[in-house]
């Protein structure tokens, strides 16, 4: 896989976990936890996206 596929696999799953979090977020009944967890998924791809771009330039 190359980097630049790599990195639109990753932005996929950002936008993903995003709309996850949102979903989340607008109702009352989930756990502060998972939304807790989903920030901390989208953190870590956020910063590999980040890592990754940084690495080919």
């Amino acid at each position: 896989m190359t980097v630049e596929a790599h990195l639109a696999t990753l932005e996929k799953k950002h936008g993903a976990l995003e709309q996850e979090l949102h979903v989340a977020m607008n109702q009352p009944s989930v756990e502060d936890e998972l939304i807790t967890d989903i920030k901390r998924r989208k953190l870590r791809i956020k910063d590999e996206i980040e890592r990754l771009r940084s690495s080919t330039h």
